[in-house]
């Protein structure tokens, strides 16, 4: 009998068997079944794409900040020729191509969330979110630290991550089962995280914190997918790693909570503050009506950065994770006053300057500059000068997203030291409570509005209006 020859196969069994494929193929295409993949699709590809966008995204960030670091390391001098033409440069690109890429980025998609609406005529997210955007973004934070400029890529990698997802949700065709643009957002937002930080659960803690008021079940399984995807997609492409590496720490007791408390405090307070500072130089540089005006600012802008780095040293450059990893893994660190005051002025003037550039790792960097200095004041060991040094990390970061869960789940799965996520969590609540009596609304909160009022006739939806 040949190998192939069906016809000796009894009729019977041929017969059920076909009969029991075809149930199984209606079974796959007219049922729940088939609706559920089509809708899952959409999330998965962006994921996908999502996870390859960031993954060259970051690559170019630590090139252009490396290149940025050899540079000024050769001459110190040259920070005053780059820095005016990168926040130049940086603001350009936003002022006249794309002027909602300018910033972190969480602030415009939380506002693309909050005016979304899947009828098209109504939808007012496509201004926050597109594919110009996309580049803008990109181009105008690569300029901006290839000058030295204090920002970071995980704000714009979480706008750029929104965008793509609504990016494959207009592409969708008009017989595709109905996709929720909104989740789409929220999903692309958490997607991002993860693929930013290799962080999978600050990815999804983030979505449910601070881009949706509303209950997790709604959606969680789109952003647990997509999560999933981008972050074993940009593992894939990068290898497993941890940010910051495997920082040693120390078994403390209750007597260092006063110490992680007064940490906190202060963390708490100067986080807020520096947002009011950003807050503060945006609506400078927005009520100046010209573009030769706005100029003149982003210019004298670049000249008080390059002071900056000139007079507190090339730890004030960049994103700070020269000094995450000096101050975490050298075997004999000294943490100055310097270096808190450059980092904490330089990300302020960076971020408010116009141009592109995220605000979670300059936050971070600040966060660990102070931990350590007051590590150092209270004469520490190294475990115990680590474990401050993240404390300072989770306490700064959240002064100034007022994001307490995040910022504890960031620095937890960016170090792998599970042993002291009570310590941060301990860190996050204070500067949360302490930031609140600050300022009772956060940065982004405020950037948001200001995003949505400078576009005229925008459609804001009632406070109680809650995705389906």
């Amino acid at each position: 009998m040949a190998a192939h020859d069906y016809r000796s196969i009894p009729a019977k069994i041929q017969k059920t068997v076909w009969a029991w494929l075809e149930r199984v193929r209606l079974w796959a295409w007219n049922s729940q079944a088939k609706n559920f993949i089509l809708l899952a699709l959409p999330y998965q590809t962006s994921a996908i794409l999502t996870a390859l966008v960031a993954v060259g995204y970051a690559k170019l960030f630590q090139w252009a900040e490396h290149w940025n670091s050899t540079f000024i390391a050769a001459n110190p001098k040259l920070i005053w020729l780059t820095a005016p033409i990168a926040f130049l440069t940086s603001w350009w690109l936003v002022r006249f191509f794309s002027p909602m890429a300018g910033g972190s980025g969480i602030p415009q998609l939380i506002a693309a969330v909050e005016v979304g609406n899947d009828e098209e005529k109504n939808d007012g997210s496509w201004r926050f979110l597109n594919v110009r955007i996309i580049l803008v973004k990109i181009v105008s934070s690569i300029a901006m630290v290839l000058g030295g400029g204090a920002v970071g890529r995980e704000g714009p990698t979480l706008q750029i991550a929104g965008s793509v997802y609504r990016t494959v949700h207009k592409l969708l065709p008009p017989f595709w089962p109905k996709v929720s643009r909104k989740v789409m957002m929220i999903t692309g937002g958490a997607a991002g995280l993860s693929a930013a930080f290799n962080t999978p659960l600050g990815g999804i803690v983030f979505a449910i914190e601070e881009l949706t008021r509303t209950h997790i079940a709604k959606f969680r399984t789109a952003v647990l997918s997509s999560v999933i995807l981008s972050g074993m997609t940009a593992q894939w492409l990068l290898g497993p790693y941890l940010l910051l590496g495997y920082p040693k720490v120390a078994t403390v007791g209750i007597s260092f909570m006063y110490k992680l408390l007064a940490i906190s405090v202060v963390c708490g307070v100067l986080g807020a503050l520096s947002c009011k500072f950003m807050l503060l130089l945006d609506k400078i540089r927005r009520s100046l009506k010209s573009w030769g005006t706005q100029g003149a600012f982003v210019l004298a802008c670049a000249f008080g950065f390059a002071g900056i780095a000139w007079s507190f040293g090339i730890y004030s450059l960049g994103s700070g994770e020269t000094l995450l990893d000096h101050y975490l893994f050298a075997p004999d660190v000294t943490p100055t006053w310097q270096n808190v005051v450059g980092r904490y002025f330089g990300g302020i003037i960076s971020s408010g300057s116009g141009g592109a550039g995220g605000m979670f790792a300059p936050s971070l960097t600040t966060g660990a500059s102070i931990g350590g200095l007051f590590g150092h004041w209270f004469g520490e060991d190294r475990g115990e000068l680590n474990m401050m040094i993240l404390g300072g990390m989770c306490a700064f970061l959240t002064g100034v997203t007022r994001s307490p869960f995040t910022s504890a789940i960031l620095v937890l799965e960016m170090t792998d030291r599970h042993s002291v996520i009570f310590q941060l969590m301990y860190a996050g609540m204070i500067a949360s409570v302490v930031a609140h009596a600050v300022d009772s609304r956060s940065f982004y909160d405020r950037m948001k509005n200001r995003l949505i009022d400078s576009v005229p006739g925008l459609r804001r939806p009632p406070t109680e209006e809650v995705m389906e």
